[in-house]
């Protein structure tokens, strides 16, 4: 029995060593951590269960047979977060550089499986220098196998991953199914194509870092959620952000005991709108203001910055978060913010997390490079997430809710469940100058004209209470009331129950 004991001490011991001590202060000396040290930084002490410890790979081309490590290149397993039960792989760098074998394949699919039978968030920390060369297809099929796996719990648990050294190729592609995306800095990137395919089929120089680094999927393409600046960090935010998500589409949004009164009025926020209808501010502040301890998760932060989208919590609820941001391009709608927005609002309804949705939008933005971008679809798409959205909405307008973005924007016409607006409220079809304009454009008005027209518009149709007379806002508030109103009103939503038209999927205009 000693010895059989004494065989298991040696075998872990051997697997827990990676690829061994050179390669470890390899990693380190890149300011990596190893895949085992993130393990331990992202989840709760002493709550990781690891599954497939010994398994190795099944290849015996290219000599591959003389090179085995136990566990063969990924951890895997389940743990708990602040107590949630959680699965996971975390890509061992040091073991063929983290490459996708068929063996490693099956390890990640089998704890996939497991996060989905079991209706828990499943977490990927991917290092990985691509799909295993010696393997063949075998690899490849590996990737279809996960990407397969990802599809199906798309909407049905929580998926996140976390960027953590090179991810290229096939790799991309399961991360990009997922619902959130953290990158690192400076030691992470994404692409399909490398630095080196693009220099030869389009006589493009780029670095990596240029072409698929943490800045530039934060800031252009959208693809990443957040980076920072090393790993500890980015796996302090994922446990973070875990704790707003429930953890299957059957659970409720996790709630938590605070200490902010539900009913506290912020008098400052009654000031917060500029007299000038075209002095911006920062909207922001009316967020973090509402909001439980004044904490915002704000999510793509660095991209489409005239939309801001996130969760706080509500008297411990959480809730999701969109909001125009006057301070860029007026608070605009535009392709990039409508498909930001789109997406969280529908991550919002698959998980059961109300939505709280902050109104000054003056339209969406003119100009051919909106037009020729699709902006038609793009805000098709906002516009059908929230209209398809069956969790409790609430809106309020601040300012300008002009145009076809007033439809958009959760009004009272797509299901917006309550719908306030504070007294600065303008909702129209268009701002008054540009209404008087085409209005009278068949008469020759002088300057003296148009202005007094314009201010008769201003004083009919710049202020809430036309829509308020049509029932399409439920009422006007006054801003410093606004945390107190959200709280009732979300909690007056609780029971909501609400079914769509059967249907297999929607078709979305993608």
């Amino acid at each position: 029995m000693n010895k059989i004991l004494l065989e298991l001490e040696n075998r872990r011991s051997k697997a827990k060593k990676g690829g061994g001590k050179d390669r470890t202060v390899s990693q380190h000396n890149k300011g990596k951590l190893t895949a085992r040290e993130r393990i331990e930084v992202l989840v709760d002490p002493d709550s990781f269960e690891e599954f497939d410890m010994f398994v190795t790979h099944r290849c015996n081309d290219f000599d591959l047979d003389k090179q085995t490590y136990p566990g063969d290149g990924v951890i895997t397993g389940r743990a708990t977060i602040k107590g949630q039960i959680i699965y996971l792989f975390s890509q061992d760098f040091t073991v063929f550089g983290g490459s996708l074998s068929e063996t490693n394949a099956q390890k990640i699919c089998k704890v996939m499986d497991m996060a989905l039978q079991n209706g828990a968030p499943f977490i990927g920390l991917n290092d990985s220098g691509g799909a295993r060369i010696q393997e063949g297809v075998s690899s490849l099929g590996g990737y279809a196998e996960v990407f397969k796996r990802n599809i199906l719990s798309s909407g049905v648990i929580p998926q996140i991953s976390v960027i953590m050294g090179p991810c290229a190729g096939g790799a991309v592609y399961s991360p990009a199914i997922t619902d959130f995306i953290f990158m690192v800095r400076n030691s992470s990137y994404m692409f399909v194509t490398g630095p080196e395919v693009v220099k030869t089929v389009t006589n493009e120089t780029v670095t990596s870092e240029d072409l698929g680094g943490a800045k530039t999927h934060t800031t252009k393409s959208s693809v990443a959620d957040l980076a920072f600046d090393n790993d500890i960090l980015a796996l302090r935010e994922v446990r973070k952000l875990l704790s707003y998500l429930p953890s299957s589409n059957r659970s409720k949004a996790p709630s938590r005991k605070v200490t902010d009164d539900p009913n506290r009025l912020e008098y400052s926020l009654d000031t917060l709108i500029p007299n000038n209808p075209n002095i911006a501010y920062d909207m922001q502040e009316l967020i973090n203001k509402i909001s439980d301890e004044n904490e915002f998760f704000e999510l793509q932060k660095d991209f489409a910055k005239n939309i801001l989208i996130g969760f706080i919590r509500l008297d411990g609820d959480t809730i999701g978060v969109v909001a125009n941001q006057p301070k860029i391009l007026a608070g605009c709608l535009d392709v990039d913010s409508s498909r930001k927005a789109a997406r969280f609002v529908r991550f919002c309804d698959a998980f059961n997390i109300p939505i709280l949705t902050l109104v000054d939008v003056p339209g969406f933005l003119p100009g051919t490079q909106q037009e020729y971008g699709g902006i038609i679809k793009h805000g098709a798409k906002l516009l059908f997430a929230y209209g398809e959205a069956t969790v409790p909405k609430v809106t309020i307008i601040t300012r300008k809710a002009y145009g076809g973005a007033y439809d958009v924007m959760s009004s009272k016409h797509l299901r917006g469940d309550i719908n306030y607006a504070w007294p600065s409220a303008e909702i129209a079809v268009m701002g008054a100058k540009g209404a008087v304009e085409i209005i009278y454009r068949s008469q020759s008005l002088n300057q003296e004209k148009i202005k007094k027209k314009t201010e008769q518009y201003e004083e009919r149709f710049a202020n809430p209470f036309i829509a308020a007379e049509k029932g399409y806002i439920d009422d006007v508030i006054m801003p410093s009331s606004s945390r107190k109103r959200l709280v009732r009103a979300f909690k007056s939503l609780k029971g909501k129950k609400v079914n769509n038209p059967w249907k297999k999927h929607d078709n979305i205009p993608l």
